[in-house]
């Protein structure tokens, strides 16, 4: 879906919000998509960033000119300011229009300048990618259980299914309190999933065998699948969600 609109801090590119620091002076970013059906690729022009955490778990730092953030993903990131006016930009994947803020670190310079700050360019993080720091580095464990949650449905009424199955009238995946599970979501369809469990988080599985970064959402591209790690701890009823949702029953 297109949008008329893209946002930082609710407001739009011609008006944009204008952040000032000095030359030279540490910056800590938090970056939150907190949209509904769009993922963002966003960068500080003429900045580098290094990425320190992502769903507030801390990872390996990763240096980067770009990230790349699904729906409900979060990201911290430091740079170093510069000298004059940048605009930190929100470009939509797939999507026209972008959104933007000013950083200024002069106070002579026109902000109104970064409002045609170029596009974004250079290296770009994404989640599979990175690595979990290890004081959140999930315990390496071999699965009590495996599963599979595949998504499907249609773009054009947002019409989703886990498995097949609408909510509430699912079939329950069973998993049992201090198992180790491995969730594998496999997404059938044309639109990016983003997949969260109630209550809990879940380590990334990556193909090298580098324990993935400690997060609670991941977004699951268009025809591709995503593997998963986690211990059910907190006995609930209702613990899992997406875009549809599953039940876990415990015992």
């Amino acid at each position: 879906m297109n949008h008329p609109y893209h946002l930082i801090n609710g407001r739009v590119a011609t008006d944009p919000s204008v952040f000032r620091a000095r030359p030279g002076q540490p910056i800590w970013l938090r970056i939150i998509n907190a949209g509904a059906d769009t993922a963002f690729r966003v960068g500080l022009t003429g900045h580098p960033m290094t990425l320190t955490h992502t769903d507030g778990f801390p990872i390996v730092p990763v240096r980067t000119d770009t990230v790349l953030l699904g729906l409900g993903e979060r990201y911290d990131a430091i740079v170093t300011a510069g000298d004059g006016v940048f605009g930190l930009v929100a470009e939509p994947e797939g999507k026209r229009g972008r959104a933007l803020a000013v950083l200024s670190t002069s106070p002579s310079a026109d902000p109104a300048a970064a409002r045609h700050a170029p596009a974004l360019s250079g290296s770009v993080a994404t989640a599979d990618r990175l690595a979990a720091a290890d004081s959140v580095t999930l315990p390496a464990r071999r699965p009590d259980v495996e599963l599979t949650a595949r998504l499907t449905g249609t773009m054009m009424r947002y019409d989703w299914t886990i498995n097949g199955e609408r909510y509430p009238d699912i079939t329950p995946l069973r998993v049992t309190r201090g198992q180790s599970v491995r969730l594998r979501f496999v997404n059938d369809s044309s639109m990016w999933h983003p997949m969260h469990l109630h209550g809990h988080t879940f380590g990334l599985v990556r193909p090298d065998g580098v324990p993935g970064a400690r997060k609670d959402t991941v977004n699951v591209l268009p025809r591709s699948s995503v593997d998963v790690i986690w211990s059910p701890t907190i006995p609930a009823p209702e613990c899992f969600t997406a875009t549809t949702a599953i039940t876990w029953r415990w015992g």
